[in-house]
């Protein structure tokens, strides 16, 4: 789907809600605090939303319906999509930090807004090749920050081959020859130096692959040196254009591409009432609620825990028109350790409604349970599922934890023709954190107020 069609699909939707409600722009614009200028640009198609969580508010404003957010929230994802094809350069885009690299052919554009999240999956990056005359066996070429070897200065190597071989020539020209018909096989560096039969170049291509996930098909690393495994395993973030790259399958020259991608949104709020956060500082010191579209900064900023339960959102789009199966998510428990002895803060202010229905493709997950497992939503389908490029789906999954301190992350299955794989999803590289929160001292922050209270305090006029 082009750019334009995209676009202006996105922002006809934009425009009916719009309609529908009976607000000026200006009123709109308004309470999304935002421009009426911006509000006009994203209806008439002429921008996108760097971020959804706008789009949803403004969505939510207008009175639409679960079926409505999930169709907005599909033709704002192929819009994204769309938009970052377009700009995309001929070579890998450099990643922001906690984001995967994502093939030439197919990097859309980085969301500047999502600061992170947001998501991207346990994907890593495949280093280009080097040059014919790439660094010696016994040197490990220096990386860049996007995890590519920078090639080593040629003339030093060059030199002191020169320099190497005029000296065997003139002390023992003899002894060299021999041993060159001695030798036999063997195969030589860039440099012309022997090396032995069978080593990998460091520039090759063929280094070997670290898994994301204990499956032994899942989304493949490429170390930065020959012989040398990364020890972290790239993550899933949330960010809006994350995409695996190669998996290596067979030998080199046969790498095949992960045929999804996976938006995480590990600080989705269901609503505001429901969402709190454990922060281990006094009241005094903790900045008001912040909006939904600040949460990853404000979380960080305060080391902010997610408290009795955690909202993640998935998006998953395939990569092409293929038809890619979603077999399954399951949960991976890092650790359980008691309940953190923090204080409790609620983001909903007092007073104000909150609630609304439970989305399509809704799960839970009882992080208490020994073997925490993902269970649909009453009434609604669970697992396999399909995606491709033009029909992606969203994933919500509701974790609760009550009795534990619980660190996990998910895994999802997936297949398409002969290839499968797994993919780890988790928060930029760590597992998600979710905390009990009984017992702890609450606090709510009153609307308009200037700090936070006692929970319950509140008068309500």
């Amino acid at each position: 789907m082009s750019e334009g069609t995209a676009a202006a699909e996105f922002a006809a939707r934009l425009r009916e809600l719009k309609e529908r409600s009976g607000l000026s722009y200006g009123v709109l614009a308004k309470r999304l605090h935002m421009s009426t200028s911006t509000l006009h640009r994203y209806c008439n198609g002429d921008a996108v939303p760097a971020e959804y969580a706008p789009v949803e508010r403004l969505a939510r404003l207008c009175k639409a319906g679960p079926g409505e957010l999930v169709e907005l929230h599909r033709r704002w994802v192929l819009a994204d999509a769309a938009r970052g094809r377009k700009g995309a350069p001929a070579e890998a885009v450099a990643p922001a930090p906690g984001e995967a690299v994502v093939p030439a052919s197919e990097a859309p554009a980085t969301d500047p807004g999502t600061g992170a999240a947001e998501t991207g999956t346990g994907a890593a990056e495949t280093e280009p090749a080097a040059p014919d005359d790439g660094p010696p066996q016994d040197e490990v070429p220096e990386v860049t920050d996007s995890g590519a070897p920078r090639p080593a200065p040629r003339s030093r190597r060059r030199t002191r081959t020169a320099v190497l071989a005029g000296i065997a020539v003139a002390a023992v020209l003899g002894g060299v020859t021999l041993g060159l018909s001695l030798s036999g096989g063997g195969e030589t560096d860039g440099d012309g130096r022997k090396g032995p039969v069978g080593a990998a170049n460091a520039g090759d291509g063929a280094g070997e692959h670290v898994t994301a996930s204990p499956s032994p098909s899942a989304s493949p690393s490429t170390s930065p040196s020959a012989g040398k495994k990364e020890k972290g395993v790239p993550s899933a973030t949330a960010s809006p254009s994350a995409a695996p790259p190669e998996a290596a399958k067979g030998g080199a020259g046969q790498a095949d591409t992960v045929p999804l991608t996976v938006r995480t949104a590990p600080y989705t709020w269901e609503d505001p009432c429901s969402q709190r956060y454990l922060i281990d500082r006094a009241p005094g010191e903790v900045p008001p609620p912040p909006l939904e579209q600040d949460v990853p900064a404000w979380t960080s900023a305060v080391g902010a825990v997610s408290s009795g339960g955690q909202y993640v959102q998935l998006t998953v789009q395939g990569t092409g028109a293929e038809t890619v199966v979603v077999e399954g998510l399951s949960v991976r428990v890092a650790g359980k350790r008691s309940p953190l002895a923090w204080n409790d803060f609620a983001m909903g202010y007092p007073g104000v409604g909150c609630g609304g229905n439970v989305p399509t493709r809704s799960f839970t997950v009882a992080l208490d349970a020994a073997r925490p497992v993902v269970t649909p939503e009453s009434g609604h389908r669970n697992f396999p599922f399909k995606v491709s490029e033009s029909d992606p789906e969203i994933y919500y999954i509701k974790a609760d934890a009550s009795a534990y301190d619980v660190s996990w992350s998910l895994e999802l299955k997936w297949s398409s023709g002969s290839r499968s794989g797994t993919l780890t999803l988790d928060d930029k590289g760590r597992p998600f954190r979710t905390s009990g929160n009984n017992g702890r001292p609450a606090y709510e922050f009153p609307l308009g107020g200037e700090k936070w209270v006692p929970e319950g305090t509140t008068k309500l006029e």
